[in-house]
């Protein structure tokens, strides 16, 4: 194992006198290098556009979505999954994420457990991954064996796979079908990659489940119609969305969520196309649940 050929692991000829810096300058130079990130990202667009897609054309044939990573890249993954069911009111099991370790490792450190291949398999296959789903192997470093032992599981049994490493020639880039590089270089603190590669990793991951959910129809315009209103804020958030939607007043909102069983996009629907709930719901249906289309017809 080379770690000095990973950018990541090279040392920051702007950072070297960090340690005697005052704190301003300090945290000016970590926004500076911060800044660098979203023009890495930007090089990869092309790819991330392409695994959405192909995840979009899985999910749509019944498959889920699954990330898998060690330490920070796992806990990005599992910290992704669990934003997408009170955001578009999908399943738990649509989205999901794997780290190394188990659920343990988001709080406990567990670095040990990136090292094995097999660990990466059988933990996609506790979790009943298929070849139906699609699978992010997710690897700052682009190298970790836990990682790209799930993803050549993955691909042996026909699953559709991509990887995001902040590396150019990762390793696990061979591994995945549609391999995405954002290359952050060198860290603030050498080879702390929870820094900037950190940030393009959740960058990325926010491309591809907001994109994907996009194009499910889980949005309508800019607003998230499917939202789970499951606390007062996201109460609130429902109530506001109708209001942009359909123009009524508050209690008029109010009204519509209690009578569409606190679904947004049926209480819309109800609303702009003069229908009942269950007439709604029907609609809705027939238009695979996007609500422009439901709108249209």
């Amino acid at each position: 194992m080379n770690l000095k050929n990973l950018e990541t692991e090279q040392r920051n000829p702007r950072t070297m006198h960090i340690d005697s810096m005052s704190t301003l300058d300090m945290v000016r130079t970590v926004n500076q290098e911060d800044a660098a990130v979203t023009q890495a990202v930007e090089t990869a667009l092309p790819d991330i556009a392409r695994l959405i897609d192909g995840i979009c054309e899985r999910l749509q044939n019944g498959g889920s979505l699954y990330y898998i990573g060690a330490g920070t890249s796992g806990r990005l993954g599992v910290l992704d999954a669990s934003e997408c069911p009170p955001t578009y009111g999908v399943s738990p099991l649509l989205v999901q994420g794997i780290i190394a370790g188990g659920d343990s490792a988001l709080r406990d450190s567990s670095e040990s457990a990136e090292d094995s291949p097999k660990n990466g398999k059988q933990d996609l296959l506790s979790h009943g991954f298929t070849s139906r789903d699609a699978l992010v192997g997710l690897a700052a470093s682009g190298r970790t064996p836990y990682v790209i032992g799930a993803l050549d599981y993955a691909r042996s049994i026909g699953a559709l796979t991509g990887s995001v490493a902040c590396v150019s020639h990762a390793a696990i880039s061979s591994h995945a079908e549609i391999p995405i590089e954002a290359v952050t270089g060198p860290e603030v603190i050498t080879g702390s990659t929870r820094m900037k590669a950190g940030t393009a990793q959740k960058l990325i991951l926010n491309m591809i489940s907001t994109c994907t959910m996009i194009k499910l129809g889980k949005v309508y315009q800019n607003l998230m119609v499917d939202v789970r209103p499951s606390n007062e804020k996201l109460v609130e958030r429902s109530l506001g969305i109708l209001q942009e939607c359909t123009g009524c007043d508050r209690e008029k909102a109010a009204e519509l969520l209690r009578a569409s069983d606190y679904h947004v996009k049926t209480a819309i629907l109800m609303a702009l196309a003069a229908l009942n709930a269950e007439q709604a719901r029907e609609k809705l249906t027939q238009a695979d649940g996007r609500l422009a289309t439901a709108l249209k017809s």
